[in-house]
């Protein structure tokens, strides 16, 4: 069963159930894997393609509930939670920040990187190789680090 299929069930599953939060963030997931396949004309889209939507809109939500938390907003906050806690079910497992320096330090002496100057070559090894397993910002931070900038 592909992910689209999955999430369609869930909503039928979330209907039935009378679960309104997590019914509204399965049908949001849906309305952008729903636009991502009308873009190519495509019938079907495959896991790989989701993925980065999911991705996607796990980051606005997070974004949103940053905005909310700052601005006092405790309504709008807790739903950007329920909507990233049901987002995140669908993703894979994110990788700790321990695996992830550990990772990068090996990237970096691969690289050969010596500092902030390389930041550039050790980001694109890092994205392609930790892509959809780390969050951007925290690869991010963890590079300048270990490049001393």
């Amino acid at each position: 069963m592909t992910l689209e299929q999955t999430i369609s069930a869930q909503i039928k599953d979330a209907m039935k159930a009378r679960q309104k939060a997590r019914l509204r963030s399965l049908r949001a997931i849906k309305s952008a894997i729903m636009l991502e396949k009308s873009k190519d004309g495509a019938s079907d889209i495959s896991d790989e393609a989701v993925l980065p939507i999911l991705q996607k809109l796990a980051k606005q939500r997070r974004e949103s509930l940053e905005l909310y938390e700052q601005q006092g907003r405790d309504d709008l906050a807790t739903e950007e939670k329920e909507d990233l806690a049901v987002i995140v079910e669908f993703l894979p497992a994110q990788m700790g920040e321990e695996e992830v320096r550990a990772k990068l330090t090996a990237i970096v002496e691969k690289v050969g990187a010596t500092g902030p100057q390389d930041m550039g070559k050790v980001m694109g090894a890092a994205m392609g190789a930790l892509k959809g397993k780390a969050d951007g910002k925290m690869i991010s931070r963890i590079v300048k680090e270990l490049l001393g900038s």
